[in-house]
């Protein structure tokens, strides 16, 4: 049976029990900050759970996760992965471990016609529930039941004793029988046994308790049911294949790995099998907008693609080539990610791009080598971890290089080190603190009406006065609070657009709003009482400063005909990764590898104005989600949204699922500028505009500035362009003749350094100030002294205000006797009160001017010390 009609079947079956199938999470998720990646069907719930979410008491998913703690694993053990998908079925409330058990058993069994023979089940210890429900309605046998402990029973594992808090409980496991000949292959053999002929296809999590300090268990008003099923391991036992990397899913990227592979000697199973888990990971977190970085996510994407290029290199494969595998992954993974072979170009050309950046270093490591292990004050172990932690160095690579230059490597010490890095990547992949982590009010509120969309003023009700966590009844003059309404037309900081300001009144009281946030669909007023007093239960009239939100829709619209331009102008391949809509400018971020041209640029700037100038009417409708997917509306921040969505229209252009606030007639916002465009990392742009009267009066200022250098210049504006040209030409050979006297200057310079350096046992040193010079030729200076005098020590200063900027030079010959520009440079701005670093041959530094004699007195000093100790070992 193919994965794709298991994940489907799966889907039905729950559809068939009145479950409402949600569509996958992002691996990004957007409002949960426990964890790094999505890593189970569950996290996208966790409202939900809590009863504050949407109002669904039954779900079903198939989630795309990813999971790096067993990174190692990953190709080894045939059901490790990094990215995979999970199908889970979830209750809310409603029903529990009876119906859970039951279905479950059914689509195996019944649905999946699975082998009820090859079946055994575990329980919690102490779920005697649980126990009986797969005895006596089941009708499984006493001996394929196990009871297990707190670490492989209960949710989270051993949650009893090391926490989190949070809603937890007992589970139950389904698994399959490979048979006897598989594993360890003794007669007592079962599901307890880490051998590998039993595999988890199935955990049932029965969340029935709140755990509380100290391990306290309370029983949960509302029993919860949260299921985790591998679907990638469930296909292998569909297919009747040991291992997942031999799934449908799986074989047509292997084939493509082992295809190019030219020695068949170097064919490895578990690097081809490593890559092609990896390569899945990677498409995914692109195709999520996570691009590789040094930073968090990014981090991970980019260590995958590395260590991917490392197995490649291994079986022969040098050149970059991981990026061809793209369209393989998505072509099989087409019927679930339609819209994958959309991105899949952008996504080649990212991992591509990574590709031959790690080339670049794997070339330039040698020299990356010497620099880094040229500090003394790190251990070589510290060394080798530097070189693979910060520059992506491969640790085999660096051990070689170290034991090449006789250096000893004390493995358990740098094991320690990379361990301790494992359980940090562990960390941030994992849930941290409470299970449920979310925002929540300290007291129970309906959800406040948002009328903001018609009216810029209404009149309200005051629910609740909030000031830190307490509820109070009464503000006074001065006094700092969150005030509720029932109804409100403040619109709160969501999806980029700033908040609303302006005044909540009642008769001559006055609270000022100056920001606004929701929680749960409370929308909160934060502010002060700026005259009078705001009581719980007052009728008040809440007012939002018009003219500034006026400018918030001018930008907030063009930000929607700029996507939609930008998806016209450099491709469909365009993704919204970040925006800020405030009154005064707009920021909007976007996936696009390549640079943009000026006549892109031009071109994009030109077609919004265009639309502006067309004057087209906006539309709002709300429908289902699956309608505005058909409709084709943008939805690109991975929020969770409602059975019914607000979709905003303008002409037939532009679609996109959007709470904000927005104008009628797209000529209202007047003008539309860009300001800057530029890369705000690997694989995303930014562009900033103005819109309406700021985009005036910077087109204004501008036309003043080429105005007054038209009258410096005495041309007309038209002729500037020309005029620059002839005055840089003009400089140029000016500089060039410049640099010629100065060359002239320096040769008679050296001269007179070479006959005033001083002599210590042997050893030349030369120090000067040379106040009117650039660092560059400093650097010019002290490479031509070194040419010209053996066994010799220069350093050379320039005065750049209060500061000394110092270039220090140590010949060759001098490397062997314990002599480092780099060791010179500190010390001497040690006493100057600045730092100073470099190479063993050539190091720079700054220090304060004032001490400048100090600082060449110092050089002398060690100078003569050194000299005289060589002079000693000879």
């Amino acid at each position: 049976m193919k994965t794709d009609d298991l994940r489907s079947k799966f889907l039905d079956f729950f559809k068939s029990k009145n479950h409402e199938i949600i569509d996958s999470d992002s691996l990004t998720p957007a409002d949960d900050p426990t964890v790094l990646f999505t890593p189970a069907g569950m996290n996208q719930f966790k409202k939900e759970f809590l009863g504050l979410g949407r109002p669904i008491k039954r779900a079903a998913t198939s989630q795309r996760c990813l999971r790096t703690d067993d990174l190692d694993k990953v190709g080894k053990t045939s059901g490790h992965h990094t990215f995979f998908e999970m199908l889970g079925n979830f209750s809310f409330g409603d029903y529990f471990k009876a119906e859970a058990i039951a279905w479950a058993w059914e689509f195996l069994v019944r649905v999946l016609k699975m082998d009820r023979k090859r079946m055994w089940v575990s329980v919690y210890k102490d779920d005697n529930e649980a126990y009986d429900i797969w005895r006596d309605k089941i009708n499984i046998p006493r001996g394929k039941i196990l009871r297990l402990g707190d670490k492989e029973n209960f949710w989270p594992s051993e949650a009893k004793i090391k926490g989190p808090n949070g809603p937890c409980g007992p589970c139950s496991e389904i698994f399959f029988d490979w048979g006897s000949h598989i594993g360890c292959r003794r007669q007592e053999c079962n599901p307890a046994c880490n051998c590998g002929r039993f595999v988890e296809v199935w955990n049932l999590v029965f969340t029935q308790f709140n755990r509380k300090e100290g391990g306290l268990l309370e029983s949960l008003p509302r029993k919860n049911i949260d299921t985790g099923m591998g679907l990638e391991r469930l296909a292998a036992v569909m297919q009747g294949v040991y291992s997942n990397f031999q799934i449908d899913l799986f074989k047509p990227i292997t084939k493509e790995i082992e295809a190019s592979i030219k020695n068949s000697r170097l064919i490895s199973s578990e690097l081809i099998y490593a890559v092609a888990d990896h390569v899945r990971a990677v498409v995914f977190a692109i195709y999520d907008g996570v691009f590789p970085s040094n930073e968090a996510r990014g981090y991970v994407v980019r260590k995958l693609i590395r260590r991917s290029s490392m197995h490649l290199s291994k079986l022969g494969i040098k050149r970059p080539f991981l990026y061809r595998l793209v369209p393989v992954v998505a072509e099989v993974m087409h019927s679930p990610y339609p819209d994958l072979q959309n991105q899949q170009e952008n996504i080649a050309g990212i991992i591509l791009a990574e590709e031959e950046s790690f080339s670049t270093i794997i070339d330039s490591a040698p020299d990356l080598i010497k620099r880094v292990s040229q500090d003394k004050h790190k251990t070589p172990e510290e060394i080798v971890f530097e070189l693979y932690d910060t520059y992506g160095v491969p640790i085999e690579i660096a051990i070689q290089s170290l034991n090449t230059a006789g250096k000893e490597l004390d493995m358990q010490a740098l094991n320690h080190l990379l361990d301790s890095q494992k359980q940090r990547s562990r960390t941030a992949s994992t849930m941290k603190g409470d299970v449920f982590s979310l925002q929540r009010l300290p007291v129970k509120l309906k959800k406040t009406r948002f009328l903001g969309y018609r009216y810029d003023q209404c009149a309200a009700h005051v629910v609740c006065i909030l000031q830190d966590t307490r509820q109070i009844k009464k503000l006074t003059c001065g006094q700092e609070a969150k005030i509720v309404l029932d109804r409100t037309v403040f619109y709160p900081e969501s999806g980029g657009q700033v908040a609303d300001i302006g005044q909540i009144t009642k008769g001559r009281s006055i609270f000022q709003v100056f920001d606004v946030k929701r929680i749960n669909g409370v929308i909160l007023h934060i502010g002060r009482v700026k005259a009078g007093t705001i009581k719980m239960n007052d009728f008040v009239q809440a007012s939002i400063d018009l003219s500034r939100r006026m400018d918030i829709c001018r930008n907030h619209t063009a930000t929607h005909l700029l996507q939609s331009v930008l998806r016209v102008v450099l491709g469909r391949h365009v993704k919204q990764r970040g925006s800020l809509v405030a009154p005064e400018r707009l920021r909007f971020d976007f996936t696009h590898f390549k640079d943009i041209t000026q006549d892109e640029l031009d071109r994009i700037e030109e077609l919004v104005n265009q639309h502006i100038w067309d004057n087209d009417k906006l539309k709002v409708r709300t429908m289902l989600i699956q309608e505005a997917r058909r409709l084709g509306a943008l939805a690109f921040f991975e929020s969770k949204y409602q059975k019914r969505v607000r979709v905003l229209s303008i002409g037939d252009y532009s679609h996109e699922l959007c709470g904000g606030t927005h104008l009628s007639y797209t000529g209202q916002i007047g003008l539309f500028k860009i300001t800057s465009e530029g890369s705000v990392s690997s694989g995303i742009r930014r562009i900033e505009a103005l819109t309406g009267k700021f985009a005036y009066a910077r087109v204004k200022e501008e036309g003043n500035i080429l105005a007054e250098i038209s009258g410096s210049l005495r041309v007309p504006p038209q002729e500037i362009g020309g005029m620059l040209e002839r005055l840089l030409r003009e400089i140029k050979n000016l500089q060039k003749q410049k640099s010629e006297i100065k060359i002239e200057q320096l040769q008679l310079s050296i001269e007179e350094m070479l006959a005033a350096a001083e002599d210590f046992s042997g050893v030349k040193l030369i120090v000067r100030l040379l106040p009117h010079l650039e660092d560059a030729a400093l650097r010019n200076l002290v490479d031509l002294i070194k040419k010209r005098l053996p066994l010799s020590v220069c350093l050379l200063a320039t005065q750049k205000g209060r500061k000394a900027v110092l270039v220090m030079g140590v010949t060759v010959d001098l490397l062997e006797r314990n002599f480092s520009a780099s060791d010179l440079i500190k010390q001497v701005t040690q006493v100057m009160h600045g730092s100073g670093g470099g190479r063993a041959d050539f190091a720079f530094g700054a220090g304060d001017y004032a001490e400048i004699e100090s600082g060449f007195n110092k050089l002398r000093q060690t100078v003569k010390e050194l000299a005289e100790k060589n002079i000693n070992r000879q």
